[in-house]
């Protein structure tokens, strides 16, 4: 069983871009949830899929199991996902010995930028490049499962200060 501890921030400004590794397009739809469990599938590219199962009620750090699957398996869940299936693209930065994972939403979610690190246990502190913004972590607004169940796309977009897209 994986551990996943991550970090999250909302970005302020775009100066990452030119730092970026790589990077992908994601759909990611929710096949099912629980109070402390959910089951998503993510699409990359169009070209390949996986299957994840978090376990776990804290933000910080939860239980994780990755599988890849199919494609059209993975299109057939995303078929029949609950609520919006999330559109984003997914840059990868190094910084200080660290990857950032930068998610720019597209779909209802346009123009909500955030970066995610993870790290390899929970009282770790990564280098913070200068373009990250205020922490989110805990803020369950910005768990992606709340994202696309709650759909709180007025609140996130039409809240936003600046939006680094």
């Amino acid at each position: 069983m994986a551990k996943e501890i991550e970090r999250k921030f909302l970005v302020e400004t775009d100066a990452w871009r030119s730092e970026v590794a790589s990077s992908a397009k994601l759909l990611q739809a929710y096949v099912a949830s629980g109070d402390d469990r959910s089951v998503r599938v993510r699409i990359f590219d169009g070209k390949t899929a996986r299957l994840t199962i978090k376990i776990g009620r804290e933000l910080l750090s939860r239980d994780e199991f990755e599988y890849d699957i199919p494609l059209q398996d993975a299109q057939d869940m995303a078929g029949v996902a609950i609520g919006v299936v999330l559109e984003k693209t997914r840059f990868k930065v190094d910084h200080g010995g660290y990857t950032w994972e930068i998610d720019v939403y597209d779909g209802v979610y346009r123009g909500v930028v955030v970066a995610e690190v993870e790290m390899e246990h929970e009282g770790a502190e990564p280098d913070r490049p200068a373009w990250l913004g205020r922490e989110i972590t805990g803020d369950r607004r910005y768990s992606n499962l709340v994202m696309a169940t709650e759909d709180l796309s007025r609140e996130l977009v039409d809240g936003l200060p600046t939006a680094a897209g």
